[in-house]
């Protein structure tokens, strides 16, 4: 797949993502970030996010994106995939997801997750 985007390295965005380690994960952030995973609450703040995301890798076994395609446009790049979650109970829910990210720079300013993730916890 030939995916053309500048601002992010979005397949080490994904790698920290999926190797679930919140640290590398906020690496991506500004500290000023929002971050928003499907209908949840907006979190704000580096810091809080790393946070937020750590409790929710520790809420499943394990994760795995596939990209699909990515577009960007001035400071927001658009990543269409699917993502597979491994629950605890080792069930595996594949769903598809776009994520939007409103850049500062190289770093994520706004992450916002579209992805319908009522049946990982169902």
């Amino acid at each position: 797949m030939n995916i053309q985007v500048t601002k992010l390295d979005w397949k080490a965005l994904l790698n920290a993502i999926d190797r679930m380690d919140p640290d590398a994960f906020a690496s991506f952030l500004t500290e000023d970030a929002v971050f928003r995973f499907a209908n949840a609450e907006p979190v704000k703040g580096r810091a809080n996010v790393r946070e937020n995301v750590a409790g929710f890798f520790s809420s499943i076994k394990s994760l795995n994106h596939e990209a699909l395609g990515a577009w960007e446009k001035d400071n927001v790049i658009t990543l269409q995939g699917e993502v597979t979650y491994v629950r605890k109970d080792d069930r595996a829910v594949k769903v598809p997801f776009v994520n939007l990210f409103k850049m500062k720079g190289t770093l994520i300013r706004e992450y916002l997750i579209y992805v319908d993730a009522s049946q990982l916890f169902a």
